[in-house]
């Protein structure tokens, strides 16, 4: 399974567990999953990049492969990978109290738990 798979495994058993629990065979939905986002994700990065515009030099050109290949995940995930969570879900992946709604958690430099969130991300970047 790769990386979008993992990711996806992790985010729908936490955030969409009904419709995590109806799949009888995680594993291999997920690892098909991850390689037909990667699919999507290379082919898309490739549109997004264009061509290689005249006289570009060769830092140039990995910055913008590299910002297609970002543009790309963010987009693909958004749409195969990341979906929102079941209604009722909160940040703990317990449902909420009564008259209690669903806020997304934020995160920022100043969050206690900025470093683990930026590590990850930063290593999902080098792994891909």
């Amino acid at each position: 399974m790769n990386q979008y798979g993992t990711m996806a495994r992790e985010h729908w058993a936490r955030w969409l567990p009904d419709r995590y629990s109806q799949i009888e065979d995680p594993g291999s939905f997920f690892t098909t999953l991850g390689e037909e986002v990667a699919q999507q994700i290379g082919d898309l990065m490739m549109d997004l990049a264009g061509d290689d515009p005249p006289g570009e030099d060769y830092l140039a050109k990995v910055g913008r492969l590299n910002m297609a290949r970002l543009q790309a995940e963010e987009m693909v995930l958004a749409e195969q990978v990341l979906l929102p969570p079941e209604p009722g879900m909160t940040e703990t992946g317990e449902e909420p109290e009564t008259g209690e709604e669903y806020r997304p958690a934020v995160v920022d430099r100043s969050h206690p738990l900025w470093d683990q969130v930026n590590a990850e991300q930063q290593q999902r970047i080098q792994d891909s």
